[in-house]
Formats: structure tokens, sequence, C-alpha cells
């Protein structure tokens, strides 16, 4: 969820992605799920008032994500890479050790671009706070629910 009391940082790419993903619920998806909405309220039948109750949530949940994105758009402040410090910033890739000698690689963006399982960690998350500010070669505490982390930044790109 987007913190709306913040800045919404975002890359060019995640901002494209977003703008793609707005133009496909606004122009594609929503009119799709009305026609569907329209043919199940015109079926008079009790059991397709369940699918029409069903298409009715999906319209709202497309609709709650369009506004946010269109508030997410309105609202974007690009971030671009191009660190000549070495020092972590919104934007930036970083490489880093853990204690156990493993090299791990994550990119620091916005909340509405982050995507873990890609490597795209949150700069309000644990991680993405501790490592903001920081210079190749420094360590970092995470704290995580499961205790601290340690982490060794090796190179910032």
């Amino acid at each position: 969820m987007v913190a709306f009391d913040r800045p919404i940082y975002v890359t060019s790419h995640g901002l494209a992605k977003l703008k793609e993903e707005f133009e496909y619920l606004n122009n594609t998806k929503r009119p799709e799920t009305i026609v569907r909405l329209q043919e199940a309220r015109d079926n008079s039948d009790w059991m397709d008032q369940t699918e029409f109750m069903l298409v009715e949530d999906e319209v709202a949940f497309i609709d709650g994500r369009i506004q946010q994105l269109q508030y997410i758009l309105d609202h974007a402040q690009l971030i671009e890479p191009g660190n000549e410090d070495n020092i972590v910033d919104i934007g930036e890739t970083v490489i880093v050790q853990t204690e156990d000698g493993e090299m791990e690689r994550f990119t620091i963006v916005g909340v509405a671009e982050t995507d873990p399982t890609a490597g795209f960690i949150s700069n309000e998350s644990p991680l993405g706070r501790a490592l903001l500010d920081h210079k190749v070669g420094e360590e970092v505490v995470v704290h995580a629910p499961a205790g601290e982390i340690r982490y060794r930044i090796v190179a910032v790109t």
C-alpha cells in the first residue's frame, strides 16, 4: 500500500509500468468487467445473482486500484540512479555480502515499485532504511523480526 503522506518515489521503468497498468485497467479491464456486470444484472436467475455480486466486487476492486494508480501518477517523484559517491540512495542497485559470505543484490525503489522477489526493495523497508546513506565497505545492521542481520556493502551501481 502506498503511504499518501510521503513522496512517492518511482524509477522511469517503474513509472512506465504503472502507467501501463493504469491504461490497461482504465481502458480494457474495467469496460470488460462492466459488460460482465450488466450481463449478470440482466440475468434474473437467483444463482446468477451470486455472479453479479462477485463481478460487482471486482469492479469495486478495479476502481480502487485505478484511483490508487491515479494518485501515484499524479504525485510521483522520478528518481534517477547515478550516484558518483558510492553512497546508497533511492534508485541505486546495491550489492551486499551477508555474514556467511553470500552476495545479494537489491535495487532500492519507492513503495509503489516494491517487488522483493525480483530484488526491488522499498526505501521504507527495514533493509532499505538501513542501507540508505551508507558507503561501499560499510557494514549495516538490519533489525528484523528474526533478529539482527548484518550486511557489508560491496558495491553501489
